[in-house]
């Protein structure tokens, strides 16, 4: 496994952006797939991005498609996920998480996750 610290999180106005990272730690890491989920107050965590561990391939739901990007660095062991376009419905905690299984839209195969950061979109 590895352990995962996300930061970037904060308040900004709708139309804006935000960055959030995850740095995480181990020498295998660039062996997981990795993905971002969010929840919301009252909501089911809900995939959002993910990228697999050489980066060739990323997914996206279809919500933030256009708006956001997923990006990994395995030489510096962090994976960050850049929110354009923000809207008051992208208000919630973001956690990272890390897998080995392909099917990397899915949340019950990651194994790794992150303590989460906030990132709330005023309107």
């Amino acid at each position: 496994q590895v352990q995962l610290v996300e930061s970037g999180g904060g308040l900004v106005q709708a139309g804006g952006s935000l960055r959030l990272s995850c740095a995480a730690s181990g020498r295998t890491f660039s062996s997981y797939g990795m993905g971002w989920f969010r929840q919301a107050p009252g909501k089911e965590r809900e995939f959002v991005a993910a990228i697999t561990w050489t980066g060739a391939r990323t997914y996206y739901v279809d919500s933030v498609k256009g708006r956001f990007a997923i990006s990994r660095e395995n030489a510096k062991n962090t994976v960050s996920l850049q929110m354009n376009s923000l809207k008051p419905e992208d208000t919630a905690i973001y956690y990272c998480a890390a897998t080995r299984s392909p099917a990397l839209t899915i949340s019950s195969v990651y194994g790794s996750w992150g303590q989460g950061t906030q990132a709330t979109v005023s309107s």
